[in-house]
């Protein structure tokens, strides 16, 4: 690929996903598209670029997809999992105690895996819950990930990454070589198609937030400025869950880190709070019942 043909796709790509590639991502791209290219029956990235200066508005939307479709896989990194349950969720359940609800952004859902070990923490919860109304939206700028994160349909090696045998066996049913999650808990998680960069108001005020891996892509303003918005998507006491590799520090004042716990922050406006002791469940059965 030449160095003209990848400046347009990193200046299309900035535009329309706020993907921010630094100059040496080219084998990159060439690995995504090389395949798309085929796929549409083009020779080559150059005829590619081609079609999508020719205005080849699916086009466009492929390759999108193609660069902005990232890894995700069953409990991913274990410690924001962690987190939730041993940290967001009892304190929600004792500040949610009259309204009984909770809402749940993953704000890049991907193909599921991500929403769904959250839903299977909560079902872990049982009678703490009881009574709840809990909404778990799933949004992702592909259309392609957020119809298969619906199927929730997983082969055998999407299963075997970060899943523990024993939820397997609870959540999931076989069908012929493929894993499908139970229907109750797709029934947990609504989904959205939705670009960070517009405006994401619609989808209402959230009490967490997972935004992980995402920003990763953008440069510095667009995180700034998604960062800004996402705070006036939360509430006041809420919480938002960060990749390991991402901070708001040194970009916003807006949230503020909690010290003990990696990855998770809280609207600067909230009022300080102690993370709960570890072995925490039988204390939110407890709460719930308050």
């Amino acid at each position: 690929m030449n160095q003209p043909d990848y400046e347009f796709l990193r200046k299309l790509l900035r535009e329309k996903s706020g993907l921010d590639l630094s100059s040496d991502k080219q084998y990159l791209v060439e690995s995504r598209l090389l395949p798309l290219a085929r796929k549409a029956g083009l020779p080559g990235i150059g005829e590619l670029v081609q079609k999508l200066k020719d205005g080849n508005s699916s086009l466009i939307g492929q390759v999108v997809e193609a660069m902005t479709t990232n890894e995700t896989f069953f409990f991913r990194d274990k410690v924001p999992f962690d987190h939730f349950r041993e940290a967001i969720m009892p304190e929600l359940l004792k500040a949610r105690a009259s309204r009984k609800s909770v809402r749940i952004w993953c704000a890049a859902g991907s193909t599921g895996q991500e929403p769904y070990s959250l839903a299977m923490c909560l079902k872990e919860m049982g009678a703490a819950l009881s009574g709840w109304r809990v909404e778990i939206i799933a949004t992702d700028l592909s259309q392609e990930v957020l119809e298969k994160s619906k199927a929730g349909l997983y082969s055998q090696f999407e299963v075997q990454r970060g899943l523990p045998i024993q939820l397997l066996v609870k959540y999931f049913k076989q069908v012929g070589e493929l894993w499908q999650i139970n229907s109750d808990l797709r029934a947990m998680v609504q989904h959205r198609r939705l670009n960070l960069l517009h405006d994401f108001s619609q989808l209402g005020t959230f009490d967490v937030i997972f935004c992980r891996n995402v920003l990763i892509y953008f440069d510095q303003e667009t995180k700034i400025n998604i960062f800004g918005r996402l705070a006036k998507s939360m509430e006041a006491d809420g919480f938002l869950v960060l990749g390991a590799a991402e901070t708001v520090v040194g970009l916003t004042d807006v949230f503020k880190p909690l010290a003990e716990r990696r990855g998770l922050y809280r609207p600067s406006g909230a009022a300080p709070a102690k993370p709960p002791a570890f072995g925490t469940l039988q204390k939110m059965a407890t709460m719930a019942g308050h």
